[in-house]
């Protein structure tokens, strides 16, 4: 019998002892169990459970079932088996449960005894079983225990290697028959353990699964525990046993395992030797130099400058050309002088106190990183070494170098990984302490995020600051957090030299062989305190107690190799003098410096980028109309046929929206957006954005990555495919965490300036996870570090009633972190004033209202010569409102990114009529539009947008406070007064206001009053805030307003019924019952059927015939048809209408502005802060600012879609088919 078989039947007993089979499995069970104690009577029928799995009792029945079926549907052996046993019963009386595991004797002690009659079995039977076939079965038991002892070593020998320098943790030596002491005791060895006092000499053949012999395959029961004492319980524990791939293990257990793999020839000690005394040298001579100055030394772990020097000899060796290092600030400076070779006498004149010639804060010196490209001498290559420098947040520089190491990889067209290379440096405590530790390694196999394998070394200090391991980690390791990524994981003695070598070696060449992460930790001490000026001994007084004592490890391994012969102690001492010449030969050449410069300290310089460019010149981002219909046509077109490409209906609709648009040559937001993205990879631009959901967009309104509806990882991205030389466009949705995900994002921009890099939120107060990354790398990284980054924060924003943590971006925290001065007002007359605002503040802050705004804000942060953070609150209702649109020619050449957008309206053209001057920001704008013509007052209240909050627009803010002299000046908001951009904004206001001596006016508050919480989640209170915020601008709605509102909205009802009764029914005739004639033909030209249909529903919290009241008519910007081309069945409750007519009507609010019936429709003009009512009834003329309307066609609204594409593979839904839910699913309100 098979093992495969053998295994399911077990499985199957087991079962029948639960009595959960039937009696047609009761007699298979037995003859099968039968079979089982003939052939296993040695071993024991428990033994077999051991390797029963769960899946084969499953397995078993299925097979049963189907033999039933048709006996000849199973394998030959199963249909014998089965035939033999389908009998019947009605006894169904449960076996009796097998014996407890915990009686079994140890398997070396069995013997084959023959059962007695009338004695037991273990299938519960009564009758003897027969004898056993004669063989050896106490050798075969013997070879088996010797494997399993051998899997006991590959897998937990770690846990007795003597890995602690101090002596405090390790294993306890247990003496064997043969006097030998080893380290395995019952934690590694289990139930085997008494099987190592037996007889030593014992000679056995080793299994396959071990490579201890090399090329001999018997040996002694005492060389095999001998040489598996060596490998896995000497001074390196390694766990590589709970990698799935067994191709990786049987690598390192390769590498481990052969005889004579650990042997270093009496060069490369010698060469380790020099590494570590000028390791040990350097600390020493800072700590002579400098001795009460903080430097975070490396004493204790002094071998971790040697560690890294051979992964970078065994990586340039290799091929790799750029390795990126990332580390907290313990060894720094050790790094900078002996891995990067910064000059000491740079690194010494940074204790002088000496003063900076650049602007900025700058840093302490061991968070400073750098940049070098030098010879790396063993290996005669050229070879990039940055360390990236890093806050004291330890390892939120993870999520940074990785991005940064994934850029340099795709500049260099790297693939692979094999010309890029990522270390990070970890502390013990932080290892295992810091959530982004868990976030950054999540990241490693992530398509658009791996850099194709990161070595991990730690510094086990064994002490987190203070605190000892037992009270800062539940893990026995503090490495345990590698293990979800299947990282292999190499423990190492920090006083071995040699092994510590080896094991630097073996994970440069895994790392290259493989591309997976990998992690060295290297067990030492921390020699002095949390820093030099720390006393230690107040919470750790054992641990110092022994670290006084201990010899440093460089004289440790000095006097090995002095008695091994390979070096004298003459040229030992000439070593040391040898480097502490260099030392105080540089310290002489530091007292000579006078200042320094942040600049030379700079990690990631764009060589070629800033020579030669005017810094203050901004140039154009508009482009031309006929760039914006090809982008325009390929964004919404479908794939083409030939890719036989199922798209969604629902993708479909959204095409042809797209395309409606484009021939309207006007642009809603994910329009807007894509002409952003598209000129730009035209220009040879590569664009990248990151983020949750960022492929569809949390609202649902993105769709650049198209899934084929039938076949799996099929995708189709349009903006891939405009231009057949264009740049690589990235569009990735991210693993759900903002911490490591910005960081990663932050690093990329940091690469090459030729990037446009964008990180998305998935709603605004998100980016709360993501706030070390935001402070200590974005808001300051410049300032301290001479670092610049173009990376874009898409954060969105807005109060809709959606509750505290789906509302606000947090606008308040960024513009405070601003560096601008409020009280100084600058030289607005500089011709370049607006490109110097911009290069002398630290980042840009942008809360948008339009889509061309976007546009152009998106293309100037590539076209400055400089580059800035930007910081832009991105709307949620506005995505797909209908004023919320630009007309092409806000795009072409002649236009530019508008840093405050005035009044276009009535008061625009009449200011001194103007009674109140408002300014706002951001979706407010449109709220308050639609109340002012509510309350009839578009003629004395001028709405005017502040675009760019930072750097201030001082210059047009003061031009419209000298446009409007008498009106009074309000700033409202949407947001809290302690929130929002109102702290910003108010002394700004006033420094604007002081420059002119004959202003008296201020600027006054209006908005929701202070709140701990950012917004409210109980609708009722937000429709209450809301009326409050509206009152206190506009004041109630008058009788005479009610009354026109009230008017308006019959009249829109009216016009809607009229319009319902003339239109023929576009009902599909009922289909004929079975062998019926077809239905009769219509006479008369077939009605013209919408290619965009929405499904019907009454609007949100109303029935169906119930209709807005009190309310004036929307803006005929669109038809009925077409508002349901811009709207979708889950789009955003939020549609412009204000929440005082919704109140009014007792109704939600519509899905869009549009009106609900309107029987022709209106050309979409550039909004310009008049409703059409006004518009209307004072007979005004259209402005010249309006766009050029679309040709009007004679038989009805213009309604296209795709007509090329053929989608072979699309098949029509069925009415069946269709949940009936699917409608009422939001995608704008996802959960967490």
């Amino acid at each position: 019998m098979n093992q495969c078989r053998l295994r399911s039947l077990v499985r199957i007993r087991r079962s029948l002892a639960l009595g959960l089979r039937g009696t047609d499995h009761r007699l298979l069970a037995r003859q099968a169990l039968r079979t089982i104690q003939t052939t296993g009577q040695g071993r024991g029928v428990h033994d077999l459970d051991s390797f029963a799995n769960g899946c084969s009792a499953a397995y078993i029945e299925g097979l049963y079932k189907k033999w039933k079926r048709n006996p000849k549907s199973v394998d030959e052996s199963w249909n014998e088996l089965f035939s033999g046993n389908d009998r019947t019963t009605t006894n169904r009386r449960p076996l009796p449960a097998s014996h407890s595991r915990k009686n079994r004797r140890p398997p070396v002690e069995r013997t084959v005894v023959k059962a007695r009659s009338g004695e037991r079995t273990a299938s519960g039977g009564a009758s003897a079983a027969p004898a056993a076939p004669p063989s050896d079965w106490k050798n075969i038991d013997d070879h088996h225990v010797i494997q399993a002892i051998i899997r006991a070593y590959q897998s937990r020998g770690h846990l007795a290697a003597d890995l602690d320098p101090l002596g405090i943790v390790g294993p306890k030596k247990h003496t064997s028959v043969d006097g030998t002491q080893r380290h395995a005791a019952r934690e590694v060895l289990r139930q085997h353990y008494s099987y190592i006092f037996s007889d030593l000499n014992t000679m056995f053949k080793l299994p396959s699964s071990t490579m201890i012999g090399g090329d001999e395959e018997f040996l002694t029961l005492k060389e095999i525990l001998d040489r598996l004492e060596r490998i896995y319980c000497g001074h390196i524990g390694v766990e590589y046993m709970q990698i799935t791939s067994l191709t990786k293990t049987n690598w390192i257990r390769d590498r481990f395992e052969k005889p004579g793999g650990f042997d270093l020839t009496k060069a490369e000690k010698k060469l380790l030797l020099e590494r570590l005394t000028r390791s040990t040298g350097f600390e020493n001579f800072l700590a002579k130099k400098f001795s009460s100055e903080k430097r975070f030394g490396l004493e204790g772990c002094d071998i971790m400058i040697p560690t890294i020097k051979e992964v970078v000899d065994r990586a340039t060796d290799q091929g790799v050309e750029s390795i990126l290092i990332g580390m907290a600030h313990r060894g720094r400076l050790n790094v900078l002088a002996n891995i990067c070779r910064k000059p000491i006498s740079d690194i010494l004149s940074q204790f002088h106190g000496l003063k900076a010639t650049d602007s900025g804060s700058g840093d302490v010196k061991y968070h400073l990183g750098m940049f070098q490209e030098r010879l790396n001498r063993q290996t005669n290559r050229m070879v990039r070494i940055t360390v990236v420098a890093n806050p004291s947040h330890l390892e939120h520089v993870n999520p940074v170098l990785l991005g940064k190491a994934r850029a340099e990889m795709f500049q260099r067209g790297d693939t692979s990984g094999s010309k890029v290379m990522p270390i990070i440096i970890h502390g013990d405590a932080s290892f295992s302490g810091q959530g982004v530790v868990y976030e950054s390694m999540h990241l490693s196999d992530l398509p658009r995020y791996t850099t194709y394998g990161t070595i991990h070394i730690v510094t086990n200090n064994q002490v987190g600051f203070t605190t000892d391991p037992r009270f800062s980690r539940s893990s026995r390791y503090c490495t345990d957090v590698a293990r979800v990524v299947d990282a292999p994981i190499l423990h190492v003695n920090a006083d071995d030299p040699e092994a510590c070598i080896q094991c630097a070696r073996i994970v440069a060449d895994y790392r290259t062989r493989f591309k997976k992460d990998v992690v060295i930790d290297l067990v030492g001490y921390r020699r002095n305190g949390h820093n030099e000026a720390d006393e230690p001994m107040f919470t750790q007084p054992l641990m110092y107690q022994r670290i006084r004592k201990l010899k440093p490890c460089l004289q440790l391994y000095a006097e090995k190799l002095i008695k091994e012969g390979v070096v004298t102690d003459s040229e030992f001492k000439a070593m040391v003098a040898e480097y502490e010449k260099i030392c105080e030969d540089a310290w002489t050449e530091s007292k000579a410096v006078k200042t320094i410069k942040y600049s030379s300290w700079i990690d990631s310089p764009w060589p070629g980028f800033f020579e030669g460019r005017d810094r203050l010149k901004l140039c154009p981002t508009g482009i031309s109309i006929e760039t914006l219909k090809t982008i325009g046509n390929m964004f919404s077109s479908p794939p083409p046929s030939e890719h036989k490409f199922e798209t969604h209906k629902g993708i479909l609709r959204i095409l042809a929206q797209r395309t409606q648009m484009v021939q309207d040559k006007v642009a809603d937001w994910s329009l807007g957006e894509a002409f952003a993205f598209g000129s730009l990879l035209k220009e040879g631009i590569h664009v990248r954005l990151s983020g949750q959901d960022v492929e569809r967009g949390t609202f649902s309104h993105r769709h650049h990555v198209l899934h084929h509806q039938t076949e799996d990882k099929v995708v189709y991205n349009s903006l891939d495919h405009l231009y057949p030389d264009q740049a690589p466009y990235s569009v990735c949705n991210s693993s759900l965490s903002e911490c490591a995900v910005l960081g990663f994002e932050h690093g990329y921009s940091m690469a090459s300036p030729h990037a446009l890099v964008m990180w998305e939120g998935q709603f605004g107060d998100f980016c709360n996870t993501a706030q070390c990354i935001i402070d200590t790398f974005i808001a300051s990284g410049e300032t301290k570090w001479v670092r610049q980054s173009g990376v874009v924060l898409l954060l969105p924003h807005s109060m809709e009633g959606m509750g505290p943590e789906h509302s606000s971006g947090r606008i308040e925290r960024f513009l405070q972190m601003s560096d601008d001065d409020p009280d100084v007002y600058p030289d607005t007359c500089d011709a370049d004033f607006v490109a110097r605002q911009l290069m002398n503040v630290n980042w840009i802050v942008t809360n948008l209202s339009t889509p061309a705004n976007l546009f152009h804000c998106l293309r100037r942060q590539v076209k400055m010569g400089f580059r800035k953070p930007l910081i832009n609150f991105s709307p949620k209702s506005l995505l797909r409102h209908p004023l919320a649109r630009s007309p092409f020619k806000d795009f072409n050449e002649c236009s530019s990114f508008q840093r405050l957008i005035p009044d276009k309206g009535p008061a625009g053209k009449q200011p001194e009529c103007v009674k109140k001057l408002v300014f706002c920001t951001g979706k407010v704008y449109y709220d308050l539009f639609k109340e002012r013509d509510d309350h009839e007052q578009v003629e004395t209240v001028a709405l005017v947008r502040v675009e760019q909050i930072c750097p201030f627009p001082y210059d047009l803010i003061s031009q419209q406070l000298e446009l409007y002299p008498t009106a009074e000046l309000l700033w409202v908001q949407e947001e809290h007064k302690n929130m929002g951009a109102w702290s910003y904004v108010q002394p700004r206001f006033d420094t604007a206001l002081l420059k002119n001596e004959n202003e008296s006016r201020c600027v006054s508050y209006h908005g929701r009053p202070p709140s701990s919480s950012p917004a409210t989640g109980n609708k009722v209170q937000h429709y209450t805030e809301y009326k409050a915020l509206i009152n206190s601008v506009f004041g109630e709605l008058t009788p005479e307003n009610k009354k026109r509102l009230e008017d308006q909205v019959k009249k829109q009802q009216a016009k809607a019924k009229a319009d319902a009764q003339s239109k023929p029914s576009t009902k599909p005739p009922s289909s004929p019952p079975k062998g019926g004639s077809p239905p009769p033909a219509p006479t008369g030209p077939a009605p013209r059927k919408p290619l965009i249909s929405m499904p019907s529903r009454p609007p949100r919290g109303g029935s169906s015939g119930k209709q807005r009241t009190g309310s004036a008519p929307a803006p005929d910007l669109v038809d009925e048809a077409s508002a349901a081309r811009n709207s979708e069945p889950d789009s955003p409750a939020h549609d412009g209408a204000s929440p005082s007519a919704w109140k009014r009507s007792g109704s939600a609010p519509a899905p869009s502005l549009a009106p609900r019936a309107s029987a022709s429709r209106s050309p979409a003009p550039a909004h310009d802060g008049v409703s059409p009512f006004t518009r209307e009834e004072s007979s005004r003329k259209k402005r010249s600012g309006s766009a050029p309307a679309p040709t009007q066609s004679p038989s009805g609204p213009l309604r296209t879609a795709p007509s090329k594409p053929v989608f072979i593979k699309r098949r029509p839904e069925k009415e069946s088919q269709r949940n009936p839910e699917e409608s009422k699913l939001d995608p704008t309100k996802p959960e967490r």
